[in-house]
């Protein structure tokens, strides 16, 4: 193996925006807010990855991300990787943690908040606000959850028994009582998340790994915008935007039943708008709203959105290819797929 796969890595890698730095003898990889780094060497028969982080989790991550990327560049290879050094012996993921329901609460009729309890959680206060929920299936005496490999990868348990990841956002954490909230929507078309939620008794188990994903940051002017499955990130980036923050934070729901107490900074103009069920394919009120806002030209600023894919889709066009706004000021992420069962 040789440096065209590491060409091959650092394009993919570069296409999700990771920063990357290749040359023939070899390449470095970062990953986001400083949680590790990737040194790549190659001769004429292998590849040599160093792989460093700060924190067990990130080391097990990068190693995760890394083994994917190269064995998608490699695929007709099928190259042998075999990671040596700190980390290698654990038998349990450093990310995953085993929770329990501990309460409940209809924060509006589709929204259901779940404060679920776990031990040693500090991490998750500093490491990102996202974490992917592993979802038994129904049924099980005990639940099963996945393992390290050597590789780098994970050892899933068979299909019957294997927990089904979904991706949330924390709402509240509270690491000293060892509590985080998480605010499920009960979707019409009821999926494993969302069902699993509406059945939730108290002392029901289920997986957590991270957390992922960072803060936004930190401008002069924001548009924020997002639909039901969006509110807990915007009120935890109402949450860190300083007092002199201005702006508009746009949010689409089904009806007024569905509007929740937030309260961003005086300069923030919040306005929640019903869909009452306008929301399709054909229309859709949360993107012409936020597309017929024209951020200042002048300071810093950040322009973000959580929504259905299409929606994503349509702002992440408008803000990049009709704005022409530079790629580290706006986000649009998909936070599901119309249509698409399994929510």
């Amino acid at each position: 193996m040789g440096p065209e796969y590491i060409k091959l890595l650092c394009d993919d890698l570069a296409r999700d925006e990771f920063t990357t730095a290749f040359t023939p003898a070899g390449a470095r990889v970062d990953l986001p807010r400083g949680l590790g780094t990737a040194h790549i060497d190659a001769d004429a028969h292998e590849l040599v990855i160093r792989a460093e982080a700060r924190t067990e989790q990130g080391l097990s991550a990068l190693k995760f991300m890394l083994s994917l990327r190269l064995e998608k560049a490699a695929e007709a290879e099928k190259p042998d990787l075999a990671w040596t050094g700190h980390g290698c012996d654990l038998t349990a993921l450093p990310g995953l943690r085993e929770m329990r329901v501990k309460r409940i609460i209809q924060v509006t009729p589709l929204i259901r908040r779940i404060t679920l309890a776990g031990r040693d959680l500090e991490r998750f206060t500093r490491d990102g606000i996202h974490i992917r929920l592993l979802i038994p299936p129904a049924g099980l005496d005990k639940p099963e959850w996945p393992r390290p490999a050597r590789n780098g990868r994970r050892i899933w348990p068979p299909e019957e028994r294997r927990p089904t990841q979904r991706l949330y956002t924390i709402r509240r954490i509270d690491a000293a009582a060892g509590e985080i909230d998480v605010d499920f929507v009960l979707h019409a078309e009821e999926g494993i998340a969302s069902g699993w939620a509406a059945r939730a008794s108290i002392g029901d188990i289920i997986g957590m790994l991270g957390p992922g994903g960072g803060e936004m940051e930190e401008a002069d002017w924001y548009l924020v915008a997002g639909d039901e499955t969006a509110i807990p990130a915007i009120a935890r980036l109402i949450e860190t935007m300083a007092p002199t923050a201005r702006g508009i934070i746009l949010i689409e729901v089904e009806n007024a039943d569905e509007i929740q107490p937030l309260a961003p900074p005086a300069g923030i103009d919040l306005k929640w708008l019903m869909r009452q069920g306008r929301a399709t394919a054909e229309s859709d009120p949360l993107a012409e709203a936020a597309m017929a806002i024209t951020p200042p030209k002048q300071g810093r600023i950040q322009c973000w959105l959580g929504a259905e894919a299409q929606t994503a889709q349509r702002l992440r066009h408008h803000w990049r290819e009709v704005l022409r706004l530079p790629k580290d000021v706006v986000s649009a992420v998909a936070y599901w797929h119309r249509g698409a069962p399994g929510h």
